[in-house]
């Protein structure tokens, strides 16, 4: 008895004055918010890319877009000089075009596409569970419709742009937003 009292104590005091108040929860206004767990488990604020212009790709290791990999790989690596940083976030929600465990995953993209960008652990990006970052990243330029959907984060924290899974990493247009988003003060 004395033990489940106890406990309840601790998880109603474990509760905010704002849940209790029924006040709204706080809204993320920047990504740099944010954490995430790289592939390895290690979590990571994302407020180290504060300063940097963000791409952030919902992948999967078996959709007809996933040679985007290495068409990312080029981006990132012709653009992280001028502080531009590529973000992969794996995610399942697409045909279940992801199964694969978190090892499975940095072992397929290290030996397929030699990616050097971070990749994080595998997330929800739409609906029910769908994960902290992509609930910001969707807020005013939608969920992703399917893998290696893309969002230009600038170095404010605020997302300047969004392109769907067939804009490929060379493509003008997304150049032109990572430019933008570079030359923004």
């Amino acid at each position: 008895m004395k033990t489940s009292f106890l406990i309840t104590v601790a998880a109603v005091g474990a509760l905010s004055t704002a849940a209790i108040a029924g006040a709204p929860e706080k809204k993320v206004m920047s990504f740099h918010e944010l954490s995430a767990n790289r592939l390895n488990g290690t979590p990571e604020k994302l407020s180290s890319y504060q300063g940097k212009v963000v791409l952030v790709v919902n992948t999967a290791s078996e959709c007809g877009y996933t040679p985007q990999y290495a068409g990312l790989e080029k981006l990132y690596e012709s653009y992280k000089d001028k502080g531009v940083v590529i973000l992969g976030f794996p995610s399942n929600d697409f045909g279940g075009q992801e199964p694969g465990s978190s090892e499975q995953i940095a072992k397929f993209c290290e030996l397929r596409f030699k990616v050097t960008f971070p990749m994080f652990e595998k997330v929800k990006t739409k609906g029910d569970g769908q994960s902290p970052v992509y609930e910001f990243l969707a807020r005013d330029h939608g969920a992703p419709k399917w893998n290696f959907h893309k969002y230009v984060v600038g170095k404010d924290g605020k997302v300047k742009a969004a392109f769907p899974s067939a804009v490929t990493p060379d493509s003008a247009e997304l150049k032109a937003a990572l430019d933008s988003a570079l030359a923004a003060k």
